[in-house]
């Protein structure tokens, strides 16, 4: 039986196929290179999670399990809130059919603040990181559960050509064991198992010992308090992407805002 991880790889795999098919390497390489210069999203995250969070904040319309998140979607102007209440980065879903994002949504978030940008998509190919690079992408996302080592690998040494972050993402002591040979600052752990989509906060509170002291912990999904916050704190996470719960609160600056308040000392 498919999962929903598996039906987001079978199409995103054909629509990285046609997107090749329909722009060489050599094209979208020269557009990368020409793009804005990188701007430093790992050290952004550790100057602010120095002295209370660091927080990446998602700019998401919807989600495979929850359907349409937020009806009044302007990236340009949720980008604006996000920096006013305080987000170190941003993150910005360009998937299309899940989460219905688009290239345009990251292009548009980046141009209207100095954030640094994540594209949060599924990537399996070199190309798609010089695309990332191309939209203006300042790091991109490396998901350990829909990739094999190799193709990791190849995915992180495209993103350093670049001279992009790169975050690791993984959800279980298995994911995280591969994905430590990695050359990442960011170590990402996913409280939501991308098969079922189910979320729990003790993904973290069982890996988070296992990250090595040298790697940026950042603890993803599911986050929605600022005593979720605290709590994650308690087991070494400082740096937090949150979006749904975001998402869904009219002003999501103030939401920013009020879970970067209290931050638990370091």
């Amino acid at each position: 039986m498919s999962t929903i991880l598996d039906r987001i790889k079978a199409y995103k795999l054909e629509d990285v196929a046609a997107r090749k098919a329909d722009r060489s390497f050599a094209e979208v390489d020269t557009a990368a290179r020409a793009a804005s210069p990188v701007r430093p999203f790992a050290d952004a995250l550790e100057s602010a999670s120095a002295t209370g969070y660091g927080l990446i904040a998602e700019i998401k319309k919807a989600s495979p399990s929850k359907g349409l998140i937020r009806e009044d979607f302007s990236p340009r102007h949720l980008a604006e809130a996000y920096a006013e209440g305080g987000a170190a980065c941003l993150s910005v879903l360009t998937d299309g059919p899940s989460f219905q994002g688009s290239d345009a949504h990251l292009a548009a978030a980046r141009d209207a603040v100095s954030l640094p940008v994540l594209r949060k998509d599924f990537l399996y190919d070199p190309w798609q990181v010089a695309e990332s690079r191309a939209l203006g992408a300042d790091c991109i996302l490396v998901i350990m559960a829909t990739l094999s080592d190799g193709q990791a690998s190849e995915l992180c040494a495209a993103a350093l050509d670049y001279e992009m972050d790169i975050l690791v993402e993984v959800h279980n002591a298995y994911e995280l064991d591969r994905a430590l040979g990695l050359p990442s600052r960011l170590m990402g752990i996913n409280n939501r198992n991308l098969n079922t989509f189910e979320t729990s906060l003790d993904v973290t509170k069982s890996l988070a010992s296992s990250v090595p002291d040298d790697r940026i912990l950042v603890t993803e999904s599911g986050i929605a308090t600022a005593s979720d916050l605290a709590e994650l704190a308690g087991y070494r996470a400082r740096c937090f992407l949150i979006g749904e719960s975001m998402m869904r609160q009219s002003d999501v600056s103030e939401a920013a805002r009020s879970l970067l308040a209290n931050p638990v000392a370091a």
